[in-house]
């Protein structure tokens, strides 16, 4: 049987069937129409419609406006605004003297650059940028328009602030001014030689600013900047790289006395009319060196004096022949090796003494004489018994322990190391010749430091050009004894017998050595050019300060070491102790100015001259004596 199907919902399951719930509600008059619009509405919908309709007419116009009408003024602001990364300079440390006083500082100053694809623009006034920049216009065009493609060129560093201006009012396309910084040293040529200089981008060039450009350079930054056209930051957009400024530095150098040690070796090159001149001063206590000068010298401050002959460090770099300021080490090694004691006698008889086929003489005989007499009269032939009877072995190893033969710890760039060859190539008048200055080369710096070695009692300290705030211990290379002993021989160099008499210094006692030696020349050595030289150390009872003089062909008519060389050490050492207060150790018997003028008569200074030399050559040196 089939049964009927119900809707689920009430009423007939025909579809479109009404129920009749809707028809009850439609009988009962119940039926809600649907509501008219009204006004307010309308209005409403009328004021969205046309504001939507002007908001969109207007886009339309100004999307017109810009790519039509305004696109080339848009294109110039973006021209003229653009990001780019800047690169900020970092200053160079400043150099400062032992007590803070600046030797080298680093100054703000403009550059010029250009855009030449811009500066083109408006070639016709290239020429007056040239004439402001103090360049030829015709090689300043050519510059620019062979460079046409790059967007940056440099046409004039580091200019003044007046000649910045001037550009800066031209208002060129293309031309923009950029900050860097140059070198400026206050004392000028008075340190130029230790200090050396640095390039125009800053960086060491020689000396100490090169030898220390790790410490000094600093380390430029970088950030992103927003530009205008004429070059100029609009707006800093981010640090990419925060700048390192360089480190300052404290050198050893006292400049009261490094312009005491130039003033008087420029005075001596003046009056003796030399070639040139070196004057090394060194702290015994430290190793520390405290002046150090050179004639002719340089104004680092003035780059078109740069040029490679005029700023060679030559206390540092050039080779000399010691003469007999190398004596006093030899007779240190005829102590140290115990064969010699400071009461030995040496026969100098009858004045001189043959090697090979050599024959080295004294100025006059001797006779036996003690180790000081043969340093007080600078005696060849008592040096060359010495020398013979040590054996070339004791020699060269004292000499080398002393430093000969080799670069210092100063670290000083172009150092020379010297030239001390192995004692196994040496024949008897290389030993004999060694003793007394010939056949060895040193530099005025090694000297100097030689005799410090020899001041301190025997420890050799490292040299330095930088302040030493805690004095390294040092190594010992001469016995203590030998040392004083040594020192105490060189006081007589300095009395009224020895050759060193115009190198004493009122109130204080004095322990040094002259030297005068024939300079070398091709084919031998030259007889009519000399090197003068005094080295020492004071006061002797406690020395404090080793100074070395050089003096390079004296041509005023005197050569001798203790006549040229002596009485700049005398001045130089002698205000030098009294700048640092050093306690006089000698009663003031007699003034600087009471001291006789030049050896006496019957007694002059010897030239050490070379085994080379021919009798007649001898004879010839005797006669200008």
């Amino acid at each position: 049987m089939k049964l009927p199907f119900k809707w689920p919902f009430g009423g007939n399951a025909k579809r479109g069937t009404r129920s009749a719930r809707a028809e009850r509600v439609e009988r009962a008059g119940l039926t809600r129409k649907p509501d008219a619009p009204q006004p307010s509405f309308r209005i409403r919908s009328g004021l969205l419609g046309a504001a939507m309709a002007i908001g969109a007419g207007v886009l339309v116009w100004k999307a017109v406006t810009l790519q039509f009408v305004e696109s080339s003024f848009l294109i110039g602001q973006g021209d003229q605004r653009f990001s780019r990364v800047a690169s900020i300079v970092a200053h160079r440390g400043a150099v400062k003297d032992r007590f803070g006083e600046p030797l080298a500082v680093s100054t703000p100053v403009d550059s010029v650059w250009v855009s030449p694809k811009e500066l083109l623009q408006a070639a016709d006034r290239i020429p007056q940028l040239a004439e402001t920049v103090k360049r030829d216009p015709v090689d300043l065009a050519n510059r620019i328009t062979s460079n046409a493609e790059r967007q940056f060129l440099y046409v004039a560093r580091h200019l003044q602030p007046a000649e910045a201006e001037r550009v800066r009012k031209l208002d060129l396309p293309g031309v923009h001014l950029t900050r860097e910084y140059r070198r400026y040293y206050p004392a000028g040529e008075v340190t130029g030689h230790i200090l050396g200089f640095t390039n125009v981008d800053d960086g060491g060039q020689e000396g100490l600013e090169l030898a220390y450009d790790h410490w000094l350079a600093g380390e430029d930054g970088a950030k992103r900047v927003i530009q205008d056209n004429l070059g100029r930051i609009v707006q800093d957009v981010e640090s990419i790289r925060p700048v390192r400024p360089g480190r300052d530095m404290l050198l050893s150098v006292d400049m009261r006395i490094q312009y005491l040690a130039y003033r008087e070796l420029k005075a001596a090159i003046q009056a003796n009319r030399a070639r040139s001149g070196s004057a090394v001063v060194i702290d015994v206590t430290t190793g520390e060196v405290l002046a150090m000068v050179n004639q002719p010298t340089f104004n680092p401050n003035d780059r078109e004096q740069l040029k490679p002959a005029g700023y060679k460090n030559r206390a540092a770099t050039d080779l000399v022949e010691p003469g007999s300021s190398i004596k006093p080490f030899v007779v240190a090694a005829g102590l140290a090796s115990g064969l010699y004691n400071a009461s030995s006698v040496i026969d100098t008889s009858p004045g001189m003494i043959k090697v090979g086929l050599k024959v080295i003489e004294d100025h006059h005989n001797l006779g036996a004489v003690d180790l000081a007499t043969v340093l007080a009269k600078s005696s060849n032939v008592g040096m060359t018994h010495i020398a013979l009877n040590l054996g070339p072995e004791r020699i060269y190893s004292t000499l080398s322990k002393l430093g000969f033969g080799q670069v210092t710890t100063s670290g000083y760039p172009g150092e020379s190391a010297g030239l001390l060859t192995n004692y196994s190539r040496w024949r008897p008048i290389t030993t004999a010749t060694v003793a007394y200055g010939y056949g060895l080369s040193v530099t005025p710096l090694q000297l100097a430091h030689a005799y410090a070695t020899l001041g301190a009692g025997g420890i050799s300290r490292p040299i330095s050009f930088v302040k030493v705030d805690h004095p390294v211990p040092g190594e010992r290379v001469l016995p203590e004894q030998v040392s004083r002993d040594v020192v105490h021989m060189l006081e007589s160099v300095v009395s009224n017998i020895g050759t060193g008499k115009r190198a004493s210094i009122a109130g204080y006692r004095v322990a040094g050595k002259t030297g005068t030696a024939w300079k070398s020349s091709i084919g031998g050595y030259s007889t009519n050019r000399y090197l003068a030289v005094f080295a020492g150390v004071a006061p002797a009872t406690n020395p404090r300060l080793a100074t070395v003089v050089v003096i390079d062909e004296p041509s005023a008519g005197l050569y001798y070491g203790g006549d040229v060389s002596a009485p700049v050490f005398a001045g130089i050492m002698g205000g030098a102790l009294r700048l640092m207060a050093v306690a006089p150790d000698a009663p003031l018997e007699q003034t600087r100015d009471e001291m006789p003028a030049s050896p006496m008569p019957e007694d002059p200074p010897p030239v050490d001259l070379p085994p080379s030399t021919t009798v007649a050559q001898r004879a010839n040196a005797g006669a200008r004596r």
